[in-house]
């Protein structure tokens, strides 16, 4: 997709769609001002006006009125987007908004559309010229978002159209359609002296890129997370991950069955020996600050499909354990995002890639494992593997440096419960870099919320024969299982996400696609780009 920015909001800029933002309880007049220098005529404004105050809930956030301009201004259509209340509009608002009026161009088979940056946008607080345009252009990319891989016909079927009106002739009708341009127009202050403009005018492309590498990055994990799981198996994951080290220039270790085992990593090769899918141990690392001993792991849950094990899942639902490696492919994201944005700071990317599957060679409840720390694992149930795995990935990148840790997963169906689908559950072992994390995540448009993680919890873990047990029952699931992992950080600063709620929508809806969201991407991104990393 081609991005440009053009300073003068008044300048008669043809294209398919021009987005205008509208805010809730504004007079209409005061809504269109920007483009009434373009107009060649008054009737648009008039018309504007009619259909502003004839349709007042044009403005409530989230609404999109499309309006036809029979050649009264250069852009075929007006979509008006409604932004909501002027005090309540935030940068990841303007992410949402951007995306829905994405979604509403593509429908009017748009290909170069245009968005109004509204004037005196820095009147909002929080609200700076660079960030709303990063937003706009994330909002733009994640909301054209389609997965179409296993589609067999792509071809428009005019007269199927006609007699068929249900969500998958929309999405026929939608994903043939790129957005092939974006220009966006923001307000040309007069007055400003040459090396002011200048220094805007790189900062501004500096968010453009910004946006557009993240935004596409998120995709990028959203296509690992959708693809079935007799494609994305572990070796195809260890493949994309060579393909992101070759590309971007990041260093690239994959350990196989044979070193797994030379390594102890029993509480990994646990779960992979009902799989005829050989296990995969991916570590991605980028070396962004060569002088500092710090290094942050991100360590991503990566189950390419989760049968349950022999405590086998229900069958309806199941479908949707190919989404399970969601953590892997959000760490996989993040990582082709850092290597391009370059932070200065050192960064590994951990993923362990295995499929849970029932067989006569599977392990079983019961079983007794030694994880690669030392620690022995009593297995209650083989549907509580992915933090079997997460043990000895999050010992393994502690072997390789690690002095901060991250782990992203989708751990507990507890979390769900607890936090739906809106909000990531946050189990920590140290506040300030739990604290540092959660910012990252407020700046990055991701909800996430922190569970207390009391000592009292680990009663619930603690095994009659071993030092733990892999389930800690209903109760507090989602702590206790987040708890069990952070037995393997030890005093390593440690935070853990669980996103089972987040990782997938089941529906279209904001910036998100029905299906992988790419959660996490941007959270784990924004936090290398802390300036105040070193102080912790």
């Amino acid at each position: 997709m081609m991005i440009e920015v053009l300073k003068d909001q008044s300048a008669g800029v043809p294209g398919d769609a021009l987005i205008l933002g509208l805010f809730e309880g504004m007079a209409p007049k005061a809504q269109i001002k920007e483009l009434q220098a373009a107009a060649k005529t008054s009737d648009l404004d008039n018309l504007l006006v009619q259909i502003i105050g004839d349709l007042p809930n044009c403005a409530k956030f989230g609404e999109t009125t499309v309006v036809h301009t029979y050649g009264m201004i250069e852009a075929k259509r007006i979509i008006l987007a409604g932004l909501g209340k002027k005090k309540k509009l935030t940068i990841d608002r303007i992410r949402r908004i951007s995306a829905v009026s994405t979604r509403t161009a593509q429908k009017l088979k748009s290909k170069t559309i245009i968005t109004l940056i509204p004037k005196n946008i820095e009147e909002i607080d929080d609200l700076k010229t660079e960030p709303v345009i990063r937003a706009l252009v994330e909002g733009t990319i994640l909301g054209s978002y389609r997965f179409d891989y296993y589609k067999s016909n792509l071809k428009e079927d005019k007269d199927k159209d006609k007699e068929k009106d249900t969500e998958d002739t929309e999405d026929k009708e939608d994903k043939t359609i790129e957005i092939e341009r974006l220009i966006i127009l923001k307000d040309g202050k007069k007055g400003k002296k040459a090396a002011a403009a200048a220094a805007e005018e790189v900062s501004v492309a500096a968010a453009i890129k910004e946006g557009q590498i993240i935004a596409e990055s998120v995709n990028y994990a959203r296509d690992l997370t959708n693809h079935p799981a007799q494609y994305m198996t572990p070796s195809q994951l260890a493949f994309q991950a060579k393909e992101i080290a070759g590309e971007y220039g990041l260093s690239l270790t994959c350990l196989e069955k044979e070193e797994m085992q030379e390594l102890k990593m029993n509480a990994l090769l646990a779960v992979a020996k009902g799989s005829s899918e050989p296990p995969k141990l991916i570590a991605l690392k980028y070396e962004g600050n060569p002088e500092s001993k710090e290094v942050i792991a991100f360590v991503g849950k990566g189950i390419t499909f989760d049968s349950g094990g022999i405590s086998l899942k229900p069958a309806s639902g199941m479908e949707d354990m190919i989404r399970d490696m969601a953590g892997a492919a959000s760490v996989l994201g993040a990582m082709r995002a850092i290597a391009q944005l370059k932070p200065e700071v050192n960064v590994l990317g951990i993923m362990p890639c295995v499929e849970n599957m029932p067989s006569g060679g599977a392990y079983r409840p019961g079983d007794i494992v030694t994880s690669m720390s030392g620690k022995t694992i009593e297995v209650i149930s083989t549907d509580a593997e992915g933090r079997l795995i997460l043990a000895d990935a999050v010992t393994y990148a502690k072997k390789l440096g690690a002095t901060r840790l991250v782990d992203l997963a989708t751990l507990t169906g507890a979390c769900v419960v607890a936090l739906g689908a809106i909000t990531s559950g946050v189990i920590s072992n140290n506040k300030k870099w739990c604290d540092r994390v959660l910012k990252a995540a407020k700046t990055a448009g991701e909800k996430m919320w922190e569970l207390p993680s009391d000592e009292e919890y680990l009663k619930q873990i603690k095994s009659k024969v071993a030092d733990l047990k892999n389930t800690g029952g209903k109760g507090a699931g989602t702590i206790t299982g987040g708890l069990f992992i952070g037995q393997f950080a030890g005093k390593t600063p440690w935070v853990h996400i669980d996103i089972a709620g987040t990782s997938d929508a089941d529906k279209t809806e904001g910036y998100n696609y029905r299906g992988g969201t790419g959660v996490g991407v941007r959270t784990l991104v924004e936090l290398t780009q802390d300036a105040a990393l070193k102080e912790i």
